[in-house]
């Protein structure tokens, strides 16, 4: 069973935001798998399903971002999941252009305050992720603003397609194995 985490803020305020785009690829994940996002238990909106024959759960932490990691230890702890080997966790990265997506095994948080608190949870960094590019903050911004800002109409169209991406990057990972998933995407425009 695989564990796939979108990360974002809950409330409507934030939707469309920078920050979102987590939920976002779960919620598009979601609606091509027809897998139905209306439990709210273990502190997230989860939906039960099959992707490719494998069962899954999505998840979409309520927690707000920087508590991300109490939602992702009480599922992964409920439902018995090698965080290791079945956690797939999707997420904002200002650090890739807008659109452009990128697999990683492990690694750092990279100072996604997200990412840090799983990490915190968990106690080390071994998980898979899919981050998602929203841009890098222009000059002078403040960073909390820039990714809790909504998209220029050109972003939205790229992030409309990298939502796409993201949710078949997590396909990818699951049919073909992480090391495949990356040679395919990490290098795509």
């Amino acid at each position: 069973m695989y564990l796939i985490v979108g990360l974002g803020n809950p409330g409507r305020e934030y939707q469309n935001t920078r920050h979102n785009i987590g939920f976002e690829v779960i919620e598009t994940l979601a609606e091509e798998e027809k897998i139905v996002m209306l439990e709210h238990k273990h502190k997230a909106v989860i939906g039960k399903g099959y992707i490719g024959g494998e069962k899954v759960i999505l998840a979409k932490p309520q927690t707000y971002m920087n508590l991300s990691g109490e939602s992702v230890r009480q599922i992964l702890d409920y439902y018995k999941i090698d965080e290791k080997e079945n956690l797939i966790v999707v997420s904002d990265d200002i650090s890739l252009p807008p659109g452009k997506l990128r697999i990683r095994k492990k690694g750092s948080a990279g100072g996604h305050n997200g990412l840090k608190n799983i990490i915190a949870h968990l106690g080390h960094d071994e998980f898979m992720r899919v981050k998602m590019g929203v841009g890098e903050k222009p000059a002078g911004f403040d960073l909390a603003d820039y990714v809790l800002g909504h998209y220029s109409t050109e972003e939205r169209k790229l992030m409309d397609r990298a939502r796409k991406d993201g949710a078949e990057a997590v396909r990818s990972i699951m049919a073909d194995g992480v090391e495949a998933a990356m040679n395919k995407f990490n290098g795509k425009q």
